[in-house]
């Protein structure tokens, strides 16, 4: 099977597109993935986030909050779009007209009808693995939410605490 790439996804998304088709894609592995439309409880669990961490960070210029359209290009070569995302001003100043080509430093995912907590669980621990602070997984069936974080040395303290990885 070839290996797909960014140009391959690109070219996918304007056929579709052009169908007048609402799907989007990510791609993993050199696999590309059709994510559909979300279900309307993730939707609004999603919406309602995203005007939390929005009403929070936009007045004290903290950083910048995407949703499940904001796709990040990540230094795996993989592409792919978390629910909720967040990057602090420092890494970016100023929102590409393309992909982030970045690891936000919060991902949130929503499991939807169609997801599997375990593809979930593995798509937040690959952003933990590869740069982000804080991954977090809501299920709105069980409502349970899981959290994955590093030690935050960097936002909050001089020093690293020494908690290495948090899971609650």
């Amino acid at each position: 099977m070839p290996i797909m790439t960014i140009k391959d996804v690109e070219k996918l998304q304007t056929a579709i597109n052009d169908a007048g088709l609402d799907y989007d894609m990510e791609l993993e592995n050199g696999r590309i993935s059709i994510v559909g439309p979300s279900d309307i409880v993730s939707s609004e669990i999603s919406s309602r986030l995203i005007a939390f961490l929005f009403a929070w960070i936009n007045p004290r210029r903290l950083g910048r909050v995407f949703d499940s359209a904001g796709g990040f290009i990540l230094p795996d070569s993989n592409l792919t779009a978390p629910d909720v995302s967040f990057v602090r001003a420092a890494r970016l100043r100023q929102s590409p007209r393309y992909f982030g080509e970045l690891v936000p430093d919060l991902v949130v995912e929503i499991k939807s009808q169609s997801d599997r907590i375990k593809t979930l669980k593995k798509k937040i621990l690959n952003f933990i693995n590869l740069g982000a602070v804080v991954g977090i997984l809501i299920d709105p069936e069980t409502l349970v939410t899981l959290l994955h974080a590093l030690c935050p040395r960097d936002w909050f303290m001089d020093e690293c605490c020494g908690c290495g990885w948090i899971s609650a």
